[in-house]
């Protein structure tokens, strides 16, 4: 059996780090591995950055335990998007995709356990992002710049989810996990997912987790289309047809009630085994996840059908039939660490992430309309040095390979192969006073169509670099200042996209002379934590020159608006606010107030407004909780957005009620916790206007959900 080319590398590069831990442990495995005390193990903390231990001058969210089981949507984007500075790209139910401080798509990674989900999301706001939140330990965000670490692509911000698939220690107890079960009344959601962690002797450690999640079409308090969709459309149809008859016919056409084509069903199953031993571990796992779900905002096909029986012959009218993508993606993961491998450095830790993913879009009809197919992978060795100079450092080298292809009628980006080289270094040196952080970063990317001579290869080399300083004040109070400059090279989609992209409703034109994009950054943050107050700010300002974006032409092309991709200079500041006070003791429970607010603007330096930036939001919540009780009940206001960039339509404010309540219990060693939550109490239209189909598909109206978990 042969292997396929886009697998040797990462093969021999899998052996190789293995060659690597066995060589460095100085002798053997059985050497390095020797002793298996738990009581000896030092605990791994995988963190999203490797000097996250002693505080970050970067803006972290941190969602985990009760906090992340608050918020669990379903998808990545919408699970995040109430955290201040964060809002989801979303696309129906079935997918969402997190946008950081006004930036989203190519300029957010999103990486499973350190590495990149290695799906096409990027390339479109409906492919979904493929990892899960109903399965992970924890879901990171570093907001603003990440490149240092995770490459040229988190010149926006990065969003791990850490799903613990490959353990990094041997299991305190002989049998631990966890189940989730919900239901949801707005249409028809049924989710289930457990995972389990245990030991197989005294050195093995081993992981299975599996999610089922599935729904129907979701209701809507209104109409599917915007008011401002509506009112546009009416006066097209005017111009075109007569005032009468353009009326009559746009009502004959509106949706009302129901978002067609926002059903899913989507499920996975993963499984990890690593051993574990005093010096570190060496572990890998392997997942699969599938998906169906529909398409929607006007993704369908034309399908034509004869009129009933004794009607004219040959007669026949169009219907629009939501489209379906039919996505499978297979993954290998590898993770290692050993400690104090040679003299110098403490750790030594390799990452490997290996994917096959293809998802078919159907067509109304059933035809397979296009095929995406994406063989990826992406790797991470980390050296960390003993101090040098009063420095604390890691010394990385991140290797990746994309070979895209998109085959079909929505092939409006070309095959193409990327290949990725990076080389970094961060570091931290603790002084009296503050602690001072600093890193750099070369990386080199290679990106070449694979079927298309016509269209030129392009090679870029970017330069990231930053420094920041963090200002303990006494044990409440914690100032932080980072400046950071990064570089971008272009994506595949921006550089050869040529073609209609159904999905936006839109005919994309690339650009294959674009330049790296370069931003400026300056954010200052200032932390308050005592027993009674928790206040956190932070404000920033991000200079990017030869910006790269999205530009309306007000031309039609294959009956779709034309958005061609061009670069300018573009500023953006912000606000991001987050309070927690206790404000007493009730009913033998703590009663708290949190608030949180965040602001962003955003605009080319000819002061045009940029398309699809969140509109400001504010948050408030009460939160009782007691031994056995909990309580939340929180109100959010999002403002209109009225800053739109030429041929984009407004977005009207909202207002969002949610409440949720948890009883748990005791049962011995494990603790069931029942939960009944209800969001958009109110039943009030929403619209993101970062979803780039926000006025053809509004959030779901009312839902009230009722399930458990338990953990044992």
């Amino acid at each position: 059996m042969s292997i396929p080319s886009n697998f040797k590398l990462p093969l021999k590069l899998t052996a190789t780090a293995t060659a690597t831990l066995m060589a460095c442990a100085a002798g053997s495995l059985q050497t390095a591995f020797a002793q298996n005390d738990t009581t000896d193990i030092e605990e791994v903390v995988v963190s999203i950055h490797p000097l996250h231990e002693q505080g970050l001058s970067q803006s972290v969210e941190v969602l985990k335990g009760e906090e992340l089981f608050d918020v669990l949507d379903s998808n990545l984007g919408d699970t995040l998007a109430g955290q201040p500075g964060i809002r989801s790209a979303s696309f129906g139910a079935a997918s969402g995709r997190p946008v950081i401080h006004g930036l989203g798509g190519a300029r957010v990674k999103t990486t499973e356990s350190l590495i990149d989900t290695l799906d096409v999301s990027v390339t479109s706001t409906d492919h979904a992002v493929t990892v899960e939140p109903f399965i992970a330990n924890q879901i990171s965000v570093l907001k603003g710049a990440s490149t240092l670490i995770y490459g040229s692509g988190a010149i926006g911000g990065v969003v791990d989810t850490d799903t613990g698939r490959i353990p990094t220690q041997l299991n305190e107890q002989p049998f631990s996990g966890r189940a989730l079960v919900t239901l949801g009344d707005n249409g028809d959601t049924e989710i289930g997912a457990f995972r389990i962690d245990t030991n197989l002797g005294e050195s093995v450690a081993l992981h299975l987790d599996a999610f089922s999640k599935q729904a129907d079409d979701y209701e809507i308090p209104g109409l599917a289309e915007s008011r401002f969709q509506i009112a546009l459309e009416e006066a097209e149809e005017a111009e075109e047809h007569g005032d009468e008859e353009g009326e009559e016919h746009h009502d004959d056409e509106e949706a009302e009630g129901i978002v067609e084509g926002s059903r899913y069903d989507i499920s996975g199953i993963a499984a990890g085994a690593s051993w574990v031993g005093e010096r570190g571990h060496i572990g890998i796992s392997l997942s699969k996840t599938e998906a169906d779900y529909g398409l929607v905002g006007g993704h369908g096909h034309e399908e034509e059908e004869e009129h009933e029986e004794g009607e004219e012959e040959g007669e026949e009218h169009g219907e629009e039939a939501p489209g379906v993508i039919d996505l499978e993606q297979t993954r290998f993961d590898l993770s290692g660490e050993l400690l104090n491998p040679f003299s110098g450095v403490s750790s030594l830790k390799v990452r490997l992430g290996v994917n096959n993913y293809e998802h078919a879009e159907i067509e109304g009809n059933g035809e397979v309309g296009t095929l995406f197919d994406n063989d990826a992978w992406e790797a991470q060795i980390q050296l960390k040095h003993n101090p040098i100079a009063g420095f604390d450092g890691v010394l990385g080298l991140q290797l990746g390979d994309r070979d895209f292809s998109a085959i079909g009628e929505e092939a409006f980006v070309p095959p193409a192969e990327t290949q990725t080289a990076g080389l970094y270094w961060v570091g931290e040196k603790n002084f009296d006073a503050f602690s001072l952080e600093l890193g750099s970063r070369i990386e080199n990317s290679e990106t070449a169509p694979t079927d298309n001579a016509a269209l030129p290869e392009r090679d870029f080399n970017t330069l990231s670099a930053s420094a920041g300083i963090v200002v303990p004040h006494g044990e409440a109070i914690t100032w932080s200042a980072l400046f950071d400059y990064a570089e971008r090279a272009p994506s595949i989609e921006e550089l050869y996209s040529n073609g209609p992209h159904l999905a936006t409703q839109t005919f994309e034109i690339g650009d294959v002379n674009l330049t790296e994009e370069a931003s400026t950054n300056l954010s200052f943050s200032f932390v308050y934590e005592t027993d009674k107050v928790d206040f956190h700010a932070t404000v920033y300002r991000n200079d990017f020159s030869d910006f790269i974006f999205q530009s309306a032409t007000g031309e039609i092309e294959d009956e779709l608006p034309v958005l061609v991709y061009r670069q300018a200079d573009a500023d953006f500041t912000g606000l991001d606010l987050e309070l927690g006070l206790h404000i007493s003791e009730l009913a033998g429970g703590d009663l708290d107030l949190n608030l949180d607010y965040d602001t962003v603007n955003a605009e080319l330096s000819d002061s045009e407004n940029l398309p699809r930036i969140p509109a400001d939001r504010f948050g408030i919540a009460l939160i009782w909780a007691s031994e056995d009780w909990r309580a939340k009940l929180k109100l959010t206001r999002v403002d209109s957005q009225d800053d739109i960039a030429s041929f984009e339509l407004p977005t009207d404010s909202y207002s969002d009620v949610s409440l949720r309540l948890e009883r748990s219990f005791d049962l011995g060693s494990s603790q069931l916790t029942a939960f009944l939550n209800g969001r958009n109490l109110g039943d009030k239209e929403q619209r993101a206007h970062t979803s780039f189909v926000k006025d053809f598909v509004p959030a779901p109206g009312r839902r009230l959900e009722a399930g458990f978990r338990i953990k044992f």
